[in-house]
């Protein structure tokens, strides 16, 4: 079975656009095993504590829709940010990661890792090959 590993701003998409992000992968790749990284849980509790009343409720939305993922344990290493972690990882399980920062996927692109990221504010997608 697939991992797909989601990146924070990920769990976002259901507020901001309805969008059911387990139905629209498991429509896309088949079954797959959602997971989190402790460090992307690190992160949404950082902005639920942010000072935007709009961004710290969606981080707890957030929090409480990770609890359907499997956690694994991630460390950041010396001069990794939380996006390094998350290439790391994927490239070690071989996994899709579910994110919307442009950034982050173009350096998944360059590792060749697949992503699935939203299409159009509408519908989900994938890119890359999943072998």
């Amino acid at each position: 079975m697939r991992k797909v590993i989601f990146d924070a701003n990920f769990f976002f998409l259901p507020f901001q656009f309805k969008i059911d992000i387990f139905n629209e992968i498991e429509s896309l790749i088949g079954r797959f095993e959602p997971i989190v990284l402790s460090t992307t849980l690190e992160e949404l509790r950082k902005l639920s504590k942010t000072k935007s009343e709009k961004i710290s409720r969606q981080a707890l939305l957030a929090l409480k829709l990770a609890k359907k993922c499997k956690v694994i344990k991630a460390n950041r290493r010396s001069g990794e940010n939380y996006d390094d972690v998350i290439v790391r990882l994927a490239r070690k399980h071989n996994s899709v990661v579910a994110t919307n920062d442009s950034e982050l996927r173009k350096k998944l692109r360059e590792e060749g890792v697949p992503t699935i990221f939203l299409r159009q504010k509408a519908y989900l997608q994938i890119e890359g090959y999943l072998g």
